[in-house]
């Protein structure tokens, strides 16, 4: 994603996530920034407000589209100054761009906030998403089984690859047999 100068960053891709109802993980970023508001980790509750330039360093963070708790999406940055000085912190309020400001960023459909660890009431109703159940031990079906998994998804290896369409799969319209995975396989004994 680049973002333009003048833009606040933070701000811009919480409203990219909003419009296109994504979830987005912020890998990192580079560019520069001015006029930047941070909570500094090493003391709690200190709110710093920089003014001039400064150069990303790095650039981390997660928007949900949806409603969510404070404090679940939001961007931590390390930033260095005209002097060698380096500063970092959540950000809280301005994060503007000085220039074109480049965020390397993988974005999810259906993002969703789970809070963890599940409530016992949740995990034994019968309306439970994810769950699957194969046999009386639980353990997941055997790599390579075909058919549909008891609740419902297909089997993996019946899934399209990366989801490329057909003409794009290297042999053909037909499925990368299981050899083209690696972690399917037993691991040699020693």
């Amino acid at each position: 994603m680049e973002i333009a100068g003048g833009a606040d960053v933070a701000e811009s891709v919480a409203q990219f996530a909003r419009r296109r109802q994504r979830g987005v993980c912020v890998l990192s970023g580079s560019g520069s920034v001015a006029n930047v508001t941070l909570r500094q980790p090493a003391a709690p509750g200190a709110v710093v407000a920089l003014h001039g330039r400064f150069e990303i360093l790095s650039l981390t963070g997660a928007f949900l589209p949806g409603p969510a708790p404070p404090g679940s999406t939001g961007l931590t940055v390390y930033l260095a100054g005209g002097q060698g000085q380096v500063v970092g912190g959540s950000v809280v309020g301005s994060l503007v761009a000085a220039g074109p400001v480049m965020v390397i960023a993988a974005t999810f459909a259906n993002a969703t906030y789970e809070r963890l660890p599940l409530e016992d009431d949740e995990e034994a109703g019968s309306g439970g998403q994810g769950q699957i159940q194969s046999g009386a031990n639980n353990s997941p079906p055997a790599i390579g089984s075909s058919g549909q998994l008891q609740a419902g998804l297909p089997d993996p290896s019946a899934m399209p690859i990366y989801n490329l369409p057909p003409n794009l799969i290297p042999n053909g319209a037909h499925q990368l047999g299981h050899d083209a995975y690696a972690w399917a396989h037993a691991r040699p004994p020693y």
